[in-house]
């Protein structure tokens, strides 16, 4: 029998990610691997990372090494570097030492486990690590996706909620989120996977860790103050185990205005975290109707 625990999205998260450090530790678990973004959307990035590189847990790369790469390149576009919108980013990859780039550079876009070569391991797709799989992905996608790869089991993240699918044989597995969940639920989340006489099995594991740590983090360590907006909504994000980012960034495009904290406060008055991005679609447009008359 082989256990594996397949942690993602950790997103500078250490409470969070020591929580689910030390559940591993019980679980009688022969390999962990990494789906990719350690860094990125949260204040410990560099914390993070030096934890996952100590323990030799191997990982993939995902669309947040990506961003703060570039950013510390300096390839993203000039004026990035002074719109306030972009401040916790420049904050974020500021933050990340040189030997945490240099590790993050040379992370793989695709791994397979060292115990169980059918283990392979992306952050989004095969396709690209900002592309997401979840219950609204159709299911014929669904099974081009697992099947245009040679393995038994498919690991896959990015979306920030877990689910699996048993496909003709085989199992797709989005493990979720260390330290941003957006099912709700805002509990550490991980994957098990275990295979026992041939066959694969999984869990999909919460782990409650303390909150007010990480809060406390975001405050000490100049992050809310010094990442503008978005620092506030990614603390939402947080509390709420929900979206806010994303949509407030959506809200600002489609009324073209800039994102600003008037348009920050008018947003969180009728925005509903609970609802799923359809339903919150409809209400933009209502509401853009409403500003229009």
């Amino acid at each position: 029998m082989t256990r594996i625990a397949i942690i993602s999205d950790i997103h500078g998260n250490l409470p969070a990610f020591d929580a689910v450090r030390g559940d591993i530790k019980e679980r009688g678990i022969d390999e962990v691997l990494v789906a990719g973004d350690l860094v990125g959307r949260g204040p410990q990035g560099d914390d993070v990372v030096c934890r996952v590189r100590d323990l030799g847990w191997l990982s993939v790369r995902g669309n947040h090494e990506d961003y703060l790469v570039a950013f510390r390149d300096r390839t993203v576009p000039k004026e990035w570097f002074e719109l306030d919108e972009w401040a916790a980013a420049r904050w974020m990859a500021d933050e990340l030492s040189e030997s945490s780039l240099d590790y993050i550079r040379d992370l793989p876009f695709s791994m397979r486990s060292q115990l169980e070569s059918g283990v392979l391991v992306f952050h989004g797709t095969p396709r690209s690590n900002r592309e997401g799989l979840g219950k609204w992905s159709d299911p014929d996608l669904l099974k081009e996706t697992l099947f245009c790869e040679d393995c038994e089991v498919m690991v896959v993240a990015h979306t920030h909620r877990a689910e699996a699918w048993n496909i003709d044989g085989r199992l797709l597995i989005n493990v979720g989120s260390v330290g941003l969940p957006f099912n709700g639920d805002a509990a550490a989340q991980y994957a098990i996977i275990e295979k026992a006489d041939g066959s694969w099995s999984h869990e999909l594991a919460t782990v409650a860790y303390d909150f007010e740590k990480i809060e406390k983090v975001y405050h000490d360590s100049g992050f809310l103050s010094s990442g503008g907006l978005t620092s506030r909504l990614l603390l939402k994000e947080l509390k709420y185990a929900r979206p806010f980012l994303v949509p407030f960034q959506k809200w600002t495009e489609l009324i073209g205005e800039d994102e600003s904290s008037q348009e920050l406060d008018a947003f969180l008055k009728w925005y509903d975290c609970s609802k799923e991005t359809k339903e919150n679609v409809e209400i933009f447009h209502k509401r853009l109707a409403e500003r229009k008359s």
